[in-house]
Formats: structure tokens, C-alpha cells, sequence
């Protein structure tokens, strides 16, 4: 189930962001601290967990802010990937975002990620930058 995040699942959902970006570490790759200052995301931002009996299978950050949206995190842990809760969350977020009027979501990505490029693109984000190792990517929301 897709419900949003309390505090109480600040433990699970880092636990689930440090496994999902694991792989990615262990390459090398130079990435943000993804699961640092969670508290002050569940607080001041939207975020979404999904949740199997208390079990916190992974999440999404939303950031809303001057009539922009944000996609800031989406990790699924990788035990539980493969079984369309990415989709879920994203498309939870896609759903917030437009309920607040915002026209398009962006995100960014880091280059190396191709899976994740692809997990994007499949679901009709366009590539709309890049930042040294960051890429940058859009939905348009006002697109049927």
C-alpha cells in the first residue's frame, strides 16, 4: 500500500533508500547523500512510503515549492524490486503534483544510472539537461 510518510518511518524508508542506491555506491559513483535529512523531508515536504505490514518497501520525496515540482528521491529496495512499486510512487507523485497545479515534475539523475535513465524514460520523461555527472529530466504534466 501507498500511504504518506510519518516520522515513525523514517527508519524504514532510509533503510530502503541505503539498499536501493547500494549497488550504485559500490561502483563508485559520486552521489548526494540520499537518505540524509528525511525528518525535515517527511516534515516540510511530500513524502510517500510503500508500506506491507509495517514493513517499508521503499518511497518518494516530493518538493513543491513556487508553483514547481520536485521529484527528490524515489528508491525502492531492491528485494522488493521489479514489482511495480516505482511506478506506484512515481505515479503518486504525478497525481500530488497536478492536484497542486504544477504543470511538469523534474528530476535529476546521475549519468552512470542508465537503468534508472531507462525507468524514466519508459515512463514518458524527457531528457532536458545535463550538469557534469547530473542529467536532468521532465514529465510534462499537460499532456493527456
Amino acid at each position: 500500500m501507498i500511504r504518506r510518510a510519518t516520522p515513525a518511518d523514517h527508519d524504514g524508508l532510509k533503510a530502503a533508500i541505503v539498499a536501493a542506491y547500494a549497488p550504485f555506491a559500490a561502483q563508485g559513483l559520486a552521489l548526494p547523500a540520499v537518505s540524509e535529512g528525511l525528518d525535515g523531508d517527511i516534515r516540510d515536504h511530500q513524502v510517500w512510503v510503500a508500506d506491507d505490514r509495517g514493513v517499508i518497501l521503499g518511497g518518494v520525496v516530493l518538493v513543491l515549492r513556487d508553483g514547481r515540482a520536485t521529484l527528490a528521491n524515489l528508491a525502492v529496495h531492491p528485494t522488493w524490486g521489479g514489482q511495480g512499486l516505482g511506478h506506484a510512487l512515481v505515479d503518486t507523485v504525478v497525481s500530488a503534483a497536478q492536484e497542486a497545479g504544477c504543470s511538469a515534475i523534474d528530476l535529476t539523475t546521475h549519468r552512470e544510472m542508465t537503468a534508472t535513465q531507462d525507468f524514466y524514460a519508459r515512463m514518458g520523461w524527457t531528457k532536458s539537461g545535463t550538469d557534469g555527472d547530473k542529467i536532468a529530466y521532465t514529465l510534462d504534466l499537460t499532456k493527456g
